[in-house]
């Protein structure tokens, strides 16, 4: 008796992003009987949670980010496909990419999320967002072009504008953010000028929550609006942002409304899902929720269809405690080997337990030697925890060669205060050009 399982192909997963989500998945069905194809728009794997250090002129963008071939080489049941997924077919089990139709028996849509601006779009020409390799470049030459600026402009409130920054959005990305600002303001450029003193720069960052960090413990995050204080950021909790225009921010705090003059407004307050959750909306019926990510079932399929999955950014899973788990790094990683698992499993006959997201605590860094952590029971902040943070943040980066290349500028930067990777590069860049008269234009060069 011939067996016929002997000359069935093997099952096809198709994975869409190569985030946390995606990639972890990948490298979890590495040694299964299964074909991956992994297809995402770039090359690369983006460690997101150092990219605010490339937005600030401490690493460069090759020292977080790994070519998606190069990591997965080794998986010779997986290949990479580079290209950006269109649409979705889920009854003839189908996606599109470009002119060509890629098959799947199970699919993973791991496509993550971009900053949102709350129905206000057209903030985004005046205050970017962080998510890509792209923002960081344009937020670090935003930022070092406002000193440049500053060092030309003979008007003093002209130059004050220039270095003002504001930062809108106290999550981790908006404290982070704003620490490494003020340590660039106050340390690294302090000597490098001559008309202008840097360390004079004003930091702001707001929120509109009582508190920053709202995900921490209280008294963390009083410890850390006290260290950025020190560092020399003005923290405005309770603080709504109801206008971005030109080079004004508009806030208002209870009845009182103030108006911001600022050259460099960055935005950390918000995010939303990639356009694919529209997709799968319009192509299986699922429900999304306001920020437009996927609400997913609790062995995070979509539902009706068991053989397409969600994980990461793009995923509402709310069925361990009743709300969404956060858009953090953890979370997507978790999220794809247990989607992994469950692949495997069923082409055993098997089913797993409902996904279970494990917390295994929250990390923040406030400047150069200080860092809060919350681990639930245990609480650290100052230097020990900046020390946990710098260990737990050089294991999580993927390749080798990152861990060693960012361990030594960390190092380095330790002990010069030296962010060198500080080069004003980009499509565009403001030139400051003195006039006859001595006042100063800024012409845009292209």
């Amino acid at each position: 008796m011939v067996d016929s399982s002997a000359h069935r192909p093997p099952h096809q997963v198709v994975i869409v992003g190569g985030g946390f989500g995606g990639l972890y998945a990948a490298k979890a069905l590495a040694k299964a009987d299964v074909n991956v194809t992994l297809i995402d728009k770039r090359n690369f794997h983006l460690f997101q949670p150092l990219l605010y250090q490339v937005a600030t002129g401490a690493l460069s963008p090759a020292d977080i980010s790994s070519p998606l071939r190069t990591l997965l080489n080794k998986s010779k049941n997986t290949k990479v496909v580079l290209g950006e997924v269109s649409d979705i077919d889920p009854q003839s089990q189908n996606v599109s990419v470009g002119c060509d139709t890629i098959p799947y028996d199970t699919l993973i849509v791991a496509t993550g999320a971009r900053h949102s601006y709350f129905g206000n779009d057209n903030w985004e020409e005046f205050a970017p967002g962080l998510k890509t390799v792209e923002d960081a470049l344009a937020i670090r030459r935003r930022i070092l072009m406002a000193f440049e600026a500053a060092e030309q402009e003979t008007d003093p409130q002209k130059r004050q504008a220039w270095l003002t920054f504001v930062i809108v959005g106290g999550g981790p990305t908006g404290v982070e953010l704003a620490g490494a600002i003020a340590e660039l303001a106050t340390q690294t450029l302090k000597a490098d000028f001559r008309n202008i003193d840097t360390s004079t720069a004003k930091i702001l960052l707001l929120e509109a929550m009582d508190r920053i960090l709202p995900p921490f413990a209280p008294e963390l995050s009083q410890t850390a609006a006290t260290s950025l204080s020190q560092l020399g950021v003005t923290v405005q909790t309770k603080t709504l942002v109801t206008n971005i225009q030109d080079d004004i921010v508009t806030l208002k705090q209870g009845d009182q409304v103030t108006e911001i003059s600022s050259k460099t407004i960055l935005w950390a307050a918000g995010v939303k899902a990639s356009p694919m959750g529209k997709v799968l909306t319009e192509r299986t019926g699922v429900e999304c929720d306001r920020a437009g990510r996927v609400v997913v079932e609790p062995d995070l399929s979509v539902k009706g269809y068991a053989n397409i999955f969600v994980v990461g950014d793009l995923a509402n899973f709310s069925h361990q405690n009743g709300k969404p788990l956060p858009s953090v790094a953890p979370v997507a990683k978790q999220e794809g080997e247990y989607v992994a698992r469950v692949i495997q499993q069923r082409l055993q006959g098997n089913i797993l337990p409902p996904f279970t997201y494990i917390d295994r605590g929250s990390l923040a860094i406030i400047g150069n030697k200080f860092a809060i952590v919350d681990l639930g029971l245990l609480k650290l902040n100052g230097f020990l925890a900046w020390i946990f943070w710098l260990f737990i943040h050089i294991y999580f980066l993927i390749a080798f060669r990152n861990k060693v290349v960012v361990v030594v500028q960390w190092v380095w930067n330790y002990f010069t205060r030296d962010r060198s990777a500080r080069l004003i590069i980009g499509e565009e860049s403001l030139v400051p050009v003195a006039s006859p008269s001595h006042s100063t234009h800024y012409l845009l060069k292209i």
